[in-house]
């Protein structure tokens, strides 16, 4: 039964894959993806038929096809489901949502945005050691011993000494009957990158502005996580003055106050200058902001520690321009002026939901 239903599932997921590459620009672009515990995999909702079945009825009424009627006498009301509302002529619209792993999500994103392979730049890789479980030895800790072979051991010497008796099986291991786990410690290369996210919380800054940056960094994390074998992620809100905080903290936030961007910019300096050695780590931050600062100065300052600090140590820096209705928008602009070369800064212009799509290509699509 099993090997026969195995078919059906591989077609059932290769319709399911064709149906999320059909219809991705508009999970990215609704946020439609559900996240599920663990962070494992999401759900996502596709559209539907749904198949007739057969329903039992009550006990009263005799088995299937023997109620009153004649063949193809169409159910009335009380006979069929209850429903409100006016008659219409068009179908509805059944909602499944199916469980789809993030790896496997990812690994869609890529494809249908052409995303190349991520090298991690320089010598950013460490080699970790990790403990593999490879055979069995007569010695060892209790706590690796392994109860099905001590098992078998005692058992085989029993039944070879006549000491088993069927009727009454009891095995009893002494200590020549014990096998243990052995291991082999082995380097295994790990990648290791921070991603930070800065997001300016002004009061320009609102809740559709947050909600793009929320939907962007979903998928920008889902590739990541895809090209690293570990991920951190660091959050950064800043108004006048930044300050670290959690995930939901970053989404939530109320918005307030003016700006100072570089305020956030060393703030992510420090972290970086406290927290990971730039051997070790590739780092990637990403600000969101609706292109206000305040007064030239500040602006300088930016410029200044982007070319000194954050570029140098970033694999790229990522900015991007959510549209807000009270933004002047003027800040793209000044780091076009002052970095109209640099590969290693991105900018993308994100004027709507629908413009996420591009804006996720633009920063992932160099594989840095």
């Amino acid at each position: 039964m099993v090997q026969r239903i195995e078919p059906e599932i591989q077609r059932f997921k290769k319709i399911v894959r064709g149906k999320v590459k059909d219809n991705l620009k508009k999970y990215i672009t609704r946020g439609e993806i559900i996240a599920k515990e663990g962070d494992k995999s999401v759900a996502i909702p596709l559209p539907q038929i749904e198949l007739p079945k057969f329903r039992y009825g009550s006990e009263q009424t005799g088995g299937v096809g023997q109620g009153e009627g004649e063949e193809g006498t169409p159910l009335n009301q009380a006979q069929g489901e209850s429903g409100t509302g006016e008659a219409g002529d068009q179908p509805g619209e059944h909602i499944l949502e199916v469980e789809v792993s993030l790896e496997e999500l990812a690994e869609i994103l890529g494809e249908e945005l052409e995303l190349p392979r991520i090298e991690p730049r320089g010598q950013r890789t460490l080699e970790t050691e990790t403990d593999r479980y490879t055979g069995i030895r007569r010695v060892g800790p209790e706590s690796l011993r392994h109860f099905k072979r001590t098992f078998r051991e005692a058992l085989k010497r029993q039944i070879a000494a006549g000491l088993y008796n069927p009727e009454r099986p009891v095995v009893i291991p002494i200590r020549e009957d014990r096998r243990y786990r052995s291991w082999k410690r082995k380097g295994v290369p790990q990648s290791n990158a921070v991603i930070f996210y800065m997001m300016d919380v002004s009061g320009s800054m609102g809740s559709e502005q947050k909600e793009i940056v929320r939907i962007e960094s979903f998928w920008i994390d889902t590739w990541l996580r895809s090209q690293y074998r570990d991920i951190e992620t660091r959050y950064i809100v800043h108004d006048a003055v930044a300050r670290e905080v959690d995930r939901h903290t970053f989404f939530h936030i109320r918005e307030s106050g003016g700006t100072r961007i570089s305020s956030a910019y060393q703030l992510c300096e420090q972290i970086i200058e406290k927290d990971y050695d730039l051997a070790s780590w590739n780092i990637y931050p990403f600000h969101f902001s609706d292109g206000d600062n305040w007064g030239g100065e500040d602006t300088t300052l930016c410029m200044q520690l982007l070319k000194d600090v954050l570029l140098p140590c970033s694999n790229v820096f990522c900015y991007g321009q959510v549209k807000s209705a009270y933004g002047s928008g003027q800040f793209i602009k000044d780091l076009k002026e002052s970095f109209p070369d640099d590969d290693r800064l991105l900018f993308s212009e994100i004027n709507s939901r629908d413009e996420i799509y591009g804006s996720i290509k633009c920063f992932l699509g160099k594989g840095k």
